[in-house]
C-alpha cells in the first residue's frame, strides 16, 4: 500500500494578482516535517521522501503525493458547500421584504423612495457574468467578502477570491520519470471533485524540482458587467528522495513489532 502525503498550496490571491506573480505569495506545507522536509511555510518547500525497500534492496512501494490548493484571506473551504448560494438567497429574501415595506408606504416622497431603492439595490449585491471560461461553480454567483456578506460593485476590493486551481504539474521530476502526476476525480467536495496526485519512484535518490501551473481568478468589469477572468501563474517546489527505509513512527526503528515489554515496570520506590 503506497504512503499518502499531502502538500498544501496556500496562495495569497489578492497580492499575487496585484504583483502578477506567485513568488513571495505562495506558502507550501506538507506532513513530512518530522521526516526531513525543509522550508515549510515558504515558496521553496523541499519535500522529504523516504524510500521503502525489501531486505534484498528492491523497491517495496512508491510514494503518493496529493496537492491541495487553498486561498489565503478568503472564505474557508470548511464551510458548507452551499454557503455562498445560501447567503445570496438570504440577500434576495431581505430585498423582497424591504420592497414590500416600501410599496406599502404610499406616502413616501419620490426622492426618499429613490434613495431607498438605491440602498436595497446595493444590499442585493452583484452577480458574476457567466462566460465560456468561467462556467461552473463561479458563474452566476454573487460577490461575497471574507465574512460571507454580499457586496456591491463599489466594494469589490474586499471580495473573497475563488480557490486557486492547479492546471498542470511539470518540470525536472516529471521529465526524469521520478513522478507521474495526473488530475483525478473525487467525491471530496472541498476540492470540487478534482485534485492533482502523483506516484513517486522512491528507488532513485536525489533532489528533483517541479513546477505547478496555478490558475487564479481576477474580478474585472467589462461593459458594466463583473466577470472572473482567469490568470495563469507558476510556482516551483522540490522533492528530496533518500535511500533511508521507512521508519516506525513510535520507535523510529525499522518497520516491525513494537517493543512491548514482557515484564511490568518496577513499582515506584522499589
Amino acid at each position: 500500500m503506497p504512503q499518502q502525503l499531502a502538500i498544501i498550496v496556500l496562495v495569497d490571491v489578492g497580492q499575487a494578482l496585484e504583483s502578477n506573480t506567485l513568488d513571495g505569495n505562495t506558502y507550501l506545507f506538507d506532513n513530512m516535517k518530522l521526516h526531513g522536509s525543509t522550508n515549510q511555510g515558504t515558496g521553496e518547500l523541499v519535500t522529504a521522501i523516504h524510500g521503502s525497500y525489501w531486505r534484498d534492496g528492491s523497491q517495496a512501494s512508491e510514494q503518493v503525493l496529493n496537492w491541495l490548493p487553498y486561498s489565503l484571506g478568503s472564505i474557508p473551504p470548511t464551510v458548507p458547500r452551499g454557503y455562498e448560494v445560501e447567503r445570496a438567497r438570504q440577500s434576495d429574501e431581505q430585498a423582497l421584504a424591504e420592497l414590500q415595506d416600501l410599496a406599502a408606504k404610499s406616502t413616501v416622497p419620490s426622492a426618499d423612495a429613490a434613495a431607498e431603492l438605491g440602498r436595497i439595490r446595493k444590499n442585493v449585491g452583484t452577480r458574476i457574468k457567466t462566460t465560456r471560461r468561467t462556467r461552473g461553480r463561479m458563474s452566476g454567483q454573487k460577490i461575497v467578502d471574507v465574512t460571507g456578506q454580499v457586496v456591491a460593485e463599489d466594494a469589490t476590493a474586499a471580495v473573497s477570491y475563488p480557490a486557486p486551481v492547479i492546471t498542470d504539474i511539470y518540470g525536472e521530476a516529471v521529465d526524469a520519470k521520478i513522478m507521474y502526476p495526473a488530475e483525478y476525480g473525487s467525491p471530496d467536495m472541498v476540492t470540487d471533485g478534482w485534485y492533482w496526485s502523483a506516484s513517486v519512484d522512491t528507488s532513485r535518490p536525489g533532489t528533483y524540482s517541479y513546477t505547478m501551473r496555478v490558475q487564479l481568478h481576477k474580478l474585472s468589469q467589462t461593459n458594466g458587467e463583473l466577470r472572473w477572468e482567469p490568470v495563469n501563474l507558476t510556482c516551483s517546489s522540490s522533492l528530496r528522495i533518500t535511500n533511508e527505509p521507512r521508519r516506525n513512527a513510535f520507535t523510529k526503528a525499522g518497520i516491525g513489532p513494537l517493543p512491548i515489554p514482557t515484564t511490568p515496570p518496577p513499582a515506584r520506590g522499589a
